[in-house]
Formats: structure tokens, sequence, C-alpha cells
């Protein structure tokens, strides 16, 4: 069955959603305690901002109504996110930038990953017996962080494609944190998750816990300090995070920190030195690259993951007709091509300045045939599946080549914004604490969390028989699963940009949502509220409510398939240029309270 082209697919999301159009911005000096109107989908021209938070959206729109460019309205977004969704990113994180640009037609990518001190070693979360440390005491602790990387790939970005001056960009961030915004339902209950962890750390439950308890829905919240750093930085520069009194003050955090006297918790200290801040530089990687039903997906290449699973999983499903297939043959087809793409990805993806990773290999349709030939349509692979060789692809017999490896743990907690300009450049950007509220320390004074993203390595080898790429290392990249994405079409042009947080189930997210436009013919929209699930190369495959409870479940049961409830999968946004040369922006409907699509001018 031929394809739609893209011209189709446009029209199509713009015909299935009835030519909705979303909210736009409000006026730049609008009330930040007033939030803007919350839509998960809009039209319009002028460019478009599509986050999970509408403050952070309208942020986004503002720089965008101002004059500038995608970049710009990313970097404004990002900043305003670390003021409203500080458990998910912020200076004191990390993630990954791409970038469409319109005048040159080339995609490019930043690595912005955190990196472990330079005293770390393989050992660095092994207690003296060498033993692997309890998640929870690794999690919540100075030995987790890791030198953020947000705020150098905000000048990387800036300095390559911006138009504005940083200080002009943080102005709609340091008025939110100034001035505050309205705290609702998910922000109170991600409050409420770290409850206890933030009363052990001072600083923590004087931000977040106002008075000693939990900010109540509808309430404003403030945070002077973070209004202060973002003005430190705006006249200084992102710089004055990696040296001077800034940086003395995140290295004294987590070298001693600072815990409430009478906690009964095991606080870790960590390494991090003033000199790991000071060599910190992000890192320019060759996104990775491959073609579906004639587009062009790019993605984000080691030392995240996210670039090689997804495109070896599309490239497993490239042989077969997905828009034919009933739900439940689709979602086993899904399914299965992301248990070997995980299979994969466990054994062969890591920091490539420490790993030979066989980036072309993961990539090629030849080794994608070599694994696709394992899937059957009557029956269920069994996991942990062994990993296949991408450097010696052998289609014949069929079986794996490697020892099975489980898949490591990794956060769930992060956020992703898409943003395009008047001009056609695009943005996908992922960013990151790691956990939700990170470490649970704040720097004292500074209103900001640091990361716990060293906890992405490997804490002991996955299998004592294989190698394993995620062991830390000094100066080394955590893995990462972030999977900002762009699709080209056949001239080089934008059609879909989209990303997710959610740990390892973004790359999940992001193949469930992209096969759903191209193949299944969704609306972005309707693609990105889709009930989902996520298989991981384990025994079992996540399902959110709708698909656990639906008919379909048991149809796969039938085969062989093992399911367990997850009540959210990701929190996804995209954008998608139309035909006519409108924009079309959309977020969640529901998930972490639906998100926030926007447009510079909605369509009439």
């Amino acid at each position: 069955m031929r394809r739609p082209t893209v011209r189709t697919l446009s029209l199509v999301a713009v015909t299935a959603t009835a030519l909705t159009v979303g909210a736009a911005a409000p006026p730049p000096q609008s009330s930040a305690i007033t939030p803007p109107a919350k839509s998960p989908v809009a039209v319009g021209y002028g460019g478009a901002v599509a986050s999970v938070d509408p403050d952070a959206s309208a942020a986004g729109i503002e720089v965008l109504r101002r004059g500038g460019n995608a970049v710009d309205a990313a970097v404004a977004t990002a900043a305003a996110l670390g003021v409203t969704e500080p458990y998910s990113a912020g200076i004191g994180g990390g993630g990954y930038f791409v970038h469409y640009d319109a005048k040159t037609r080339t995609v490019r990518t930043i690595d912005g990953r955190e990196t472990a001190p330079l005293s770390a070693d393989a050992s660095l979360f092994l207690g003296a017996d060498g033993t692997p440390l309890p998640f929870a005491e690794a999690m919540t602790s100075g030995l987790s962080v890791g030198t953020p990387g947000t705020p150098a790939t905000w000048k990387t970005a800036l300095d390559a494609w911006g138009t504005k001056p940083l200080r002009d960009l943080l102005k709609p961030a340091e008025r939110l944190a100034r001035d505050g915004f309205t705290v609702d339902a998910t922000f109170r209950a991600q409050t409420a998750a770290n409850e206890a962890r933030f009363r052990d750390f001072p600083a923590s439950a004087e931000l977040f816990l106002p008075g000693g308890r939990l900010p109540e829905v509808g309430s404003t919240f403030k945070n002077p300090d973070l209004a202060r750093t973002y003005e430190k930085l705006g006249r200084h520069g992102t710089g004055a995070l990696y040296r001077g009194d800034l940086a003395r003050d995140i290295v004294r955090t987590v070298q001693d920190p600072p815990v409430r006297e009478g906690a009964q918790r095991t606080v870790r200290a960590g390494d991090l030195a003033e000199r790991d801040l000071a060599r910190y530089e992000t890192v320019w990687r060759k996104p990775t690259k491959m073609s579906y039903r004639g587009l062009d997906v790019y993605g984000m290449a080691p030392s995240s993951s996210g670039g090689t699973t997804v495109g070896e999983a599309l490239n497993i499903l490239e042989r077969t007709d997905l828009s034919s297939l009933s739900k439940a043959q689709y979602l086993h087809r899904f399914i299965e091509a992301s248990r070997v793409a995980f299979a994969d990805r466990g054994r062969w993806v890591g920091d490539p300045a420490f790993e030979d990773v066989p980036v072309r290999g993961l990539l090629s349709q030849r080794f994608a045939d070599a694994r696709a030939c394992l899937i059957r349509d009557d029956a269920v692979l069994t996991s942990p599946l062994a990993p296949g060789d991408p450097r010696d692809p052998d289609p014949e017999p069929c079986a794996a080549g490697g020892t099975a490896a489980p898949t490591t743990y990794e956060g769930e907690n992060t956020t992703h914004l898409t943003a395009s300009d008047k001009w056609g450049n695009v943005v996908a950007y992922t960013l990151t604490l790691e956990s939700t509220g990170g470490s649970g320390i704040t720097v004292p004074g500074r209103g900001f969390l640091l990361n716990n993203e060293l906890t992405d390595f490997s804490f002991a080898p996955a299998n004592p028989a294989v190698h394993d790429p995620n062991l830390p290392g000094p100066g080394k990249r955590p893995r990462s699963s972030m999977s900002p994405t762009v699709v080209l079409d056949g001239h080089a042009r934008p059609v879909l940009a989209l990303g997710s947080p959610g740990g390892a189930t973004i790359i999940t997210t992001v193949l469930q949502t992209l096969t759903g436009v191209v193949d299944r013919d969704l609306p972005l929209v309707e693609a990105i509220a889709a009930p989902r699930a996520s298989q991981r190369n384990q025994t079992t495959t996540e399902l959110e409510p709708a698909l656990y409870g639906s008919p379909v479940r048991a149809e796969l049961e039938a085969l062989g398939h093992r399911f367990r409830e997850n009540p959210e999968i990701g929190a996804a946004t995209g954008i998608q240029r139309l035909p006519d040369g409108r924009w079309l922006a959309a977020a969640e409907k529901t998930r972490r309270g639906g998100g926030s699509a926007m447009v510079v001018r909605p369509a009439s």
C-alpha cells in the first residue's frame, strides 16, 4: 500500500482536528500569577511553541513576537520551565538540543549531558563491600550529582544561532520567579511525592514547603532566589555557573550536603570539584539519520541512546505495512521492535568518548533486517532478549548473537519543548534533572535543585559476562534515552518535530507517536494523546490504563504478551509544518495535567 505523501499527512492532521485554533500567548506584560489559557493544540502563523506548561510556552511566544527566532524562544521557554517545572528541569541539570536551520536545510545537535567528576571510576556507586548502593540512597545524595550542562547548552545554541542576548531571554522566567506562578495539581502532587526528601534539606524545605506546608492548588508560588540567579546569569553570562561564587556554592553543596539536624536519612557526599565545572563543555554531535517511509528522521546520537534506538526500531518496522494492521497487530509489531532495539541498546550504547559505539551498524537496514526476522506474528519473543552484533549482522539463522542483559533503571522525570519560527527554523529540546526533584538538594540561596543524573549509569555490570558500556568513568556522560527528533521531507523541509520525558519510556513514546502519525494517519495531537505501551527488553510490557483495560490486551495476551499497568507514560510535545505555511503545535490533553500549545498568530 502506498504511504500518504507529506502533504497528505499534513492535511489529514488539519482536517481531523477540525482546524482547531489553540491558545495564543497573552500580552507580554500580563500578570504572571494568572496563568495563560491552556490548549493541547494550536494552529497559526509566525511560529509555535509547545511545552508542558502555559507560562513557559507563553515565554517562548513572547520572544517570537519580539522578533526572536526558534532558538531564542527555546531558551526562554526552558528557563521558564526551570521556574514552573523545577522538579523536571533547570540550570542544575542537562539535556539535548536538536536544531533545524531553514536557511541551510541542515540539522545539528548539541550534547549538553551532565558529566561525572574527574575522580569517578566504575566503583562510583559500589559500597565498601563491593555491592551496589541502594538506589534510594544513591539518588538523594551529592554522589549522584553531575556537572550541569543546561546553561552551557543555552550558550552554545545562542552563539551558533541565536539573535537575542541571554539577559533578554531570561527576563520572562526571571519575572515568573519573582512575581510567582499559579500552583496546579501536578505541581502539588510532585511536591508531595518529594515532601520527605525536601524536609531533610533546609534550603529545599524553605523553598518548596513554604511555611512548612505543601503549596495549595491555586496559590502563588514564588522563587526570588532563582530570580536573582537568572539575573546574575543575564548580567555575567552562563559562565557564572561554572566559575566564581555560584560554582563554589554548587561544589560546597555537593561535597557537604546541607542536611537538617536530626535527619535519619543517609546522605552521601559527592566529589564534584570546581575543576569539573570549569572544564565542562557541550559537544557537537552528528545527528543520527535514517529514512522511514520516504522521510528523513534525525535524532540524538550517543551519549543518548534515543536516536539509535528509535532509528533501529523504525528500520525493523519499515518492512511491515503498519497502516493495514489491526490495532492489536500494530501494537504487537511495535512492542516486538521495541524489545529488539532495547536489547541492542543495552549492549552497545554509551558515551562515545569512552566506548566504541557502532552507530552506523545500529542504524543500518541490513542489521535491522537481521533482527526483524526474529519477530513472528503468532508468538512473542522472550525477554531479556540477547543482543545482536551490528558489526557483523547475519540474517541466518535469525538468532541473537550475544548474552542477554536486563535493562537498567532510568529516572522518568524530564521535560520536552518544541519551537519554530516564521523563518522555518525548528528546535526539539529535551532537558532533565533525572528523577522527579533530581537529588532533592537545593543550592542554598540560589533557588534551583541539583540533578541526580549519575544514577543513569549502571551501578554494576548488568551482566558480569558482558561488557557494560554504561559504567561510570572520569568525566563520562551517563547513557540517556532522551529522543528529541526532527523529521524532514524529501526536500529537507520540516514535517514534524517531537520529543517526550519519561526515562527509558521516552524512546517508545517517540516511536509510538511517530508511527501513529506516519503509519496510522492520526493527527499529531491524537497521536500524542493515544494510550501508550512501552516494552524495554523486560519480561512484561507496560500499558497505560486505557490499553490495560481494553479488549486489545486480551488479544495480545493470547499471543503470549505479559503486561503490567503504568498510570502514565511520557508527556510529549510536537510541532508540524502544514502545506499552507501554518504551524500546528500539539501537547498532551491530560498527562501531567495537560500541556500547552501556542502560536504567534492563531488562524481564524
